[in-house]
């Protein structure tokens, strides 16, 4: 697998599933996809955001390209993430989106990431922004093929 999404939450809720597999089934190699849902915290705060942290940090490898979702990040327009995909991929590196938990991350993985990128400014669900990311991976693999899927 060369895209790895590692989620703080709970499993896909049956409408997520449907547009997840909607997409994931029109990717091709190397934008291969692949979900690891990791649990909620039975902490609160803090020691919930600190606890999830590590969590998320012992699953990624030295080499991976670590990409987390946070809306105080950098936006990327559509082109703009392709780009980013295909660097990455062409380098071959395997890359790793980070959705943390509902207290965020903590300062370690901010530190880990090589992008922080944000959908929008505005809060979303997690599990909309597991569809929206699902979506903008497969429009990435569209852009970088030339597919006609997305239009300028």
């Amino acid at each position: 697998m060369s895209l790895k999404v590692l989620a703080i939450g709970k499993k896909h809720e049956s409408w997520v599933v449907e547009g997840i597999n909607r997409f994931s089934k029109r990717l091709q190699a190397p934008y291969d996809l692949e979900w690891v849902v990791l649990a909620h915290s039975a902490l609160e705060g803090l020691s919930a955001r600190q606890e999830e942290s590590e969590r998320l940090l012992n699953k990624l490898n030295a080499n991976d390209y670590v990409v987390l979702l946070d809306e105080r990040g950098r936006e990327l327009d559509s082109p703009g993430l392709a780009h980013l995909i295909e660097q990455q991929l062409v380098a071959a590196r395997k890359i790793v989106f980070i959705i943390g938990g509902a207290y965020g991350v903590d300062e370690r993985v901010r530190q880990r990431a090589n992008y922080v990128w944000s959908l929008s400014p505005l809060v979303f669900p997690h599990q909309l922004v597991r569809l929206i990311l699902t979506e903008q991976i497969y429009r990435a693999q569209e852009i970088n093929s030339g597919g006609p899927y997305h239009h300028e």
